[in-house]
C-alpha cells in the first residue's frame, strides 16, 4: 500500500483535525512527549525482511499478528535488540487477509473509538508509517514501568487454567463471556467496579464486530498498590472485515446457551443480571453504546482506513447497531 505521507490533515494518534504529523496531545500519551516523527526511519517487513529475523526471535507475544518489539531512542522508534524491554510495540500489517493492508488502520481506528466516543481505557496509540509508505500499528506498552520491570499480568485463558495442554488448541476459545466475570470475582477484591468495564468492554466487542476477543485478550494488571485491576483494553479492531468469522470469539457466546437465548439485547441484559451489574448501570452503559453514531462517523471519516473500507466499517457497526436495538 502506498501513502502520500505529506498529505494528510489528521493527527495519526487521536484523530483530530489540523494536523499532519502527531499532535501535542499523541506525542504525550504515546510517546512520553518526545517529538517523534509519523514516518519510521526504516522499512517494513515486506520490504526488508533481514531487519527484523533478530527481533522475531525474542518478543514473546501470543497472537497470529506478527508483533515487532520497538523502544524510544532520544526522538527515534528503533527495533529493540537481544537484551533490550521494548516500551512499545509495532504491529505492520499481515499477510494473507483480505484487506490486509487496512488493518493497522482499522485498529487504530477502534481503538480511538473505544476511548474517544465510549470512555473505554485502552493501551495509548497510534498509527505510524514505515519508511517505505506502508502502515503500522503502534501501541505502548502498559505492563512495564518507568523504570524498565514489568508490572504483574495475567490473561483470563491463564486465570481460568487454560492452556493447550488442558483445553487443546483453541483453548484461548473455550467458555462464555460468564466466565470472565466468574474469574472476576476470584481473583480481583474489586470485581464490583470492575465488572462494569468488562460488560462494556463486551458490548463494544459485539458492537464493533471485534470476533476475536478471545480469553488472552483480557486481562488483569497489577496497580501501585500490589493489588489487581482490569488492564486497558487491547486489540481492539474490526475483524468481520478480514475474516468471517462469528459474532463471538468464544464457543458458548455470551453465556451457555441455557441460561439465556432468545434476541441479542435480552442476551446482554441478561448477561448484565448473572454477572451482578444492577440494572441502572446496565442501563447506562447500553443507552451509551446505543447512541452515538454521530461521534463514530466522525472518527470513520477522519480515520486512514481508505474509502471502500471506511464504507464497510460504518454499514458493520449500522448493522450491529440495529440488532441491539431491537425490543
Amino acid at each position: 500500500m502506498s501513502v502520500v505521507l505529506h498529505n494528510f490533515n489528521y493527527c495519526p494518534g487521536t484523530l483530530a483535525p489540523g494536523f499532519n504529523t502527531y499532535s501535542r496531545t499523541a506525542l504525550k500519551r504515546v510517546f512520553n512527549g518526545k517529538l517523534i516523527n509519523p514516518i519510521l526511519s526504516f522499512k517494513s517487513p515486506a520490504n526488508d525482511e533481514t531487519l527484523y529475523i533478530e527481533n522475531r526471535d525474542h518478543l514473546s507475544l501470543s497472537g497470529v499478528q506478527e508483533k515487532f518489539s520497538v523502544l524510544l531512542s532520544g526522538n527515534q522508534i528503533r527495533l529493540t535488540r537481544e537484551g533490550e524491554r521494548g516500551t512499545h510495540i509495532l504491529k505492520p500489517p499481515p499477510a494473507g487477509l483480505k484487506r490486509a493492508d487496512q488493518m493497522p488502520a482499522n485498529e487504530h481506528l477502534t481503538m480511538q473509538i473505544a476511548r474517544q466516543v465510549y470512555g473505554i481505557e485502552t493501551a495509548e496509540n497510534a498509527l505510524i508509517f514505515f519508511h517505505d509508505g506502508v502502515q503500522a500499528y503502534i501501541t505502548k506498552r502498559f505492563d512495564v514501568r518507568p523504570d524498565g520491570s514489568k508490572w504483574g499480568q495475567d490473561d483470563f485463558a491463564s486465570l481460568s487454567g487454560k492452556t493447550p495442554q488442558t483445553h487443546g488448541s483453541h483453548y484461548k476459545y473455550s467458555g462464555s463471556y460468564l466466565d470472565l466475570f466468574e474469574q472476576m470475582k476470584k481473583h480481583l477484591p474489586s470485581c464490583k467496579t470492575e465488572a462494569p468495564k468488562l460488560f462494556r468492554l463486551i458490548v463494544f466487542n459485539y458492537l464493533f464486530s471485534n470476533g476475536d476477543a478471545h480469553l488472552k485478550n483480557f486481562s488483569i494488571l497489577e496497580t501501585p498498590l500490589g493489588d489487581y485491576r482490569l488492564s486497558p483494553a487491547y486489540d481492539l479492531l474490526n475483524t468481520h472485515i478480514h475474516i468471517n468469522d462469528k459474532p463471538f470469539a468464544l464457543e458458548h457466546g455470551l453465556m451457555p446457551q441455557r441460561l439465556g437465548e432468545g434476541k441479542i439485547k435480552y442476551r446482554f441484559e441478561r448477561l448484565a443480571e448473572l454477572a451482578g451489574i444492577v440494572p441502572p448501570v446496565y442501563g447506562k452503559i447500553m443507552g451509551d453504546m446505543l447512541t452515538k453514531s454521530d461521534a463514530v462517523l466522525r472518527l470513520i471519516e477522519a480515520s486512514f482506513l481508505d474509502a471502500s473500507t471506511k464504507k464497510s466499517y460504518w454499514q458493520q457497526y449500522q448493522a450491529r447497531l440495529k440488532r441491539l436495538q431491537a425490543a
